[in-house]
């Protein structure tokens, strides 16, 4: 038998978020500077006759039925628009916390459709993989390429791939489950700009300066749902050498930014010695 083929599913991470409108079919436009950390899920597929998925590793048990997964939902998809899809057994270590705001389920999906494109022979670009990834979660189309952009409408709008540096960093999720749902619930559209993102600086220095200056607007209405991201904020804006701290997506996992390697795994090991309970991780986003 083959050696199974493997996808990284890495934490994808809006460094802003910015939510323009509510559309006429409930959802909401959104534009956000996307980019991905170096902590990542691991999926694997032995190609086969039998498609199924197993699931292991630290988050098994938060990620809920097997067969309401995301990776067999995109297997779904693909294979209502590909006749005769080949799939196969796939195996899902779980390292990612769930429903987190950093699109751990929809990066899973993102590297099923990898992984089948390669078995299959289809191109990243096939029209069938796109809309496939579509259908299955708007935070999945982002996640297949996995590179940093800037992502507009509800997912599907994808900017050319930006040049960005890599920026050490520390996650922390307080281990609260939050949906996308509950936040949109609790949020109010003050004043939407339709103005876009200016363009995105390729130095780290002048990259932090434009972070600083462009949010995340869901920050707000995610603490009225869980207030401990307040909590998580605070933490991360008071460790030495922290340039930003911002929440991810609609939350609640939430990160810093930080000159150096060194500082970023002293600021996780300062954070979490104080909060046992918190997943916490230093990382490199980019």
């Amino acid at each position: 038998m083959s050696e199974p083929l493997v996808e990284k599913a890495r934490a994808k991470i809006n460094l802003t978020l910015r939510v323009l409108g509510r559309r006429a079919d409930g959802y909401h436009d959104l534009e956000s500077l996307v980019a991905f950390a170096d902590l990542a899920d691991t999926l694997s597929l032995q190609p086969d006759k039998t498609t199924v998925l197993d699931i292991a590793g630290p988050f098994a048990g938060p990620s809920g039925p097997t067969a309401d997964n995301l990776v067999l939902k995109a297997v779904a998809a693909l294979g209502q628009r590909v006749s005769g899809l080949k799939a196969g057994r796939f195996h899902l270590e779980k390292n990612l916390p769930v429903a987190a705001g950093i699109g751990g389920g929809s990066a899973d999906a993102a590297a099923a459709l990898r992984l089948l494109a390669r078995v299959n022979g289809l191109s990243l670009d096939d029209a069938r993989l796109t809309q496939a990834a579509l259908a299955v979660g708007a935070d999945v189309p982002v996640c297949v390429a996995s590179r940093p952009c800037i992502m507009r409408g509800v997912g599907e709008q994808l900017s050319s791939p930006l040049e960005m540096p890599a920026l050490p960093a520390v996650l922390i999720n307080p281990g609260v489950a939050l949906s996308t749902r509950e936040v949109f619930a609790k949020f109010t559209i003050a004043r939407a700009s339709k103005a876009n993102l200016p363009d995105v600086p390729r130095s780290e220095d002048a990259l932090i300066e434009f972070l600083t200056q462009h949010g995340n607007d869901l920050t707000q209405a995610a603490i009225a749902c869980v207030p401990v991201i307040a909590e998580v904020l605070d933490a991360l804006g008071a460790v030495p050498g922290v340039r930003l701290a911002r929440m991810s997506g609609s939350g609640a996992t939430c990160f810093a930014l930080f000159a150096t390697a060194g500082e970023a795994a002293a600021a996780a090991w300062l954070i979490q010695a104080a909060h046992e309970e918190w997943w916490v991780r230093p990382a490199a986003i980019g």
